[in-house]
């Protein structure tokens, strides 16, 4: 996806930013653009629960559907597109099929619609695109889908494998367009309280300079996370079955329950690994990886004795992804969204405050007069 200018003049942007976000899911990415300035324009997504839902949001923000039946060259030019692409068979969790995958596949169909854009528009929309991805799309297929992933954006350039054979957790691909960077980004660190663990990719690509670096490497002030019920006029959800996380208050800490490790260690009477059947710090979260809805274990550090199993509310869901409470609880006509689909449409969402550190970086980055 090289671009035909070769020259490294940075492009500087007139007027308001505008983003088109692919497997949109529930708006997490125009969320976070929004909070900084930058205008969602259009979106694609399938799932008729997540449009329903971002169209409550964004009723000013364009559907456009199946990502495979778009021309990047006829839909609106934005300056930046994100995307999400499918992990099923790139996911821990998944089939290990890779980009190869019926859904992972799909990647493809958003670098098509970027470079039918970029060939419409003369190389100048979009100007950055982001990608997000489970943290398993560096090891899947021997750790060559990652390298897939690069030269899908840098056809043009010759990128190596590591000397160590794995990719590191940041990294960059510098030198001709677009300038690439990744990081990979765990959102319980990006937020106080702390969320939960949810660890991700996230790829910038600069076709208009080289600030890919700048904008997900450069430390910045992070916006505090929103008041409940404050987002979109969505008042906080009511009704929740047992509320364990205290509003404004203390956050537990959370692990998915191991049920099956459970029973075999009780079967074999083995107490350490009994115990450790609470969950490790570095087990998958299933709930919030959209399969289905599982037991966890929660517990405070001060208080280890008082925890207790059981299955989180949607509404605790949306706080360890740091979303608005009730961002998910109504679609567009004001009817509650069914449980089964909040959890569904969260599992696959992106935590907000990396989306919203990104998008901070990209309007700082475009929006910045060289003096």
């Amino acid at each position: 996806m090289a671009s035909k200018n070769e020259s490294h003049r940075e492009t500087r942007i007139a007027g308001p930013l505008t983003l088109g976000s692919l497997f949109d899911g529930i708006g997490v990415f125009p969320l976070a653009a929004s909070r900084h300035g930058i205008v969602p324009r259009w979106a694609s997504e399938i799932e008729k629960a997540p449009i329903s839902i971002t169209k409550r949001h964004f009723p000013h923000m364009e559907h456009l559907g199946d990502i495979t039946k778009l021309d990047g060259g006829a839909i609106p030019a934005v300056h930046i597109i994100t995307f999400g692409s499918p992990c099923q068979n790139l996911s821990k969790m998944g089939d290990r099929t890779g980009l190869a995958g019926a859904k992972s596949s799909l990647f493809y169909q958003a670098i098509r619609i970027i470079q039918e854009m970029r060939d419409a528009t003369g190389d100048q929309f979009p100007i950055i695109a982001v990608w997000e991805n489970v943290a398993g799309a560096m090891v899947s297929n021997d750790r060559l889908d990652f390298l897939a992933v690069l030269q899908a954006f840098r056809p043009d350039a010759k990128i190596p494998m590591p000397a160590s054979g794995r990719w590191g957790y940041a990294g960059m691909v510098r030198g001709g367009r677009p300038d690439l960077a990744w990081r990979t980004m765990d959102a319980q660190y990006w937020a106080s309280p702390r969320l939960a663990r949810r660890q991700r990719i996230f790829l910038v690509a600069d076709f208009g300079g080289r600030r890919a670096g700048e904008i997900l490497f450069k430390p910045r002030p992070m916006l505090p996370l929103s008041a409940p019920g404050t987002e979109g006029g969505v008042p906080a959800a009511q009704g929740d079955r047992g509320p364990f996380l205290e509003t404004g208050g203390r956050v537990p800490i959370v692990r998915p329950f191991q049920l099956f490790r459970m029973r075999g260690a009780a079967k074999k009477q083995e107490h350490v690994q009994f115990r450790d059947s609470f969950g490790f710090p570095t087990d998958p979260f299933p709930t919030l990886l959209a399969s289905d809805v599982a037991p966890f274990a929660f517990w405070y550090e001060d208080d280890p004795l008082g925890g207790c199993i059981r299955f989180p509310t949607e509404r605790e869901c949306e706080r360890m992804m740091g979303l608005p409470e009730g961002w998910t609880q109504y679609g567009a006509d004001g009817e509650p969204i069914r449980p089964v689909h909040r959890y569904r449409a969260l599992g696959n969402a992106i935590a907000l405050p990396c989306a919203d550190y990104i998008m901070a970086g990209i309007a700082e980055a475009l929006n910045h007069v060289e003096k």
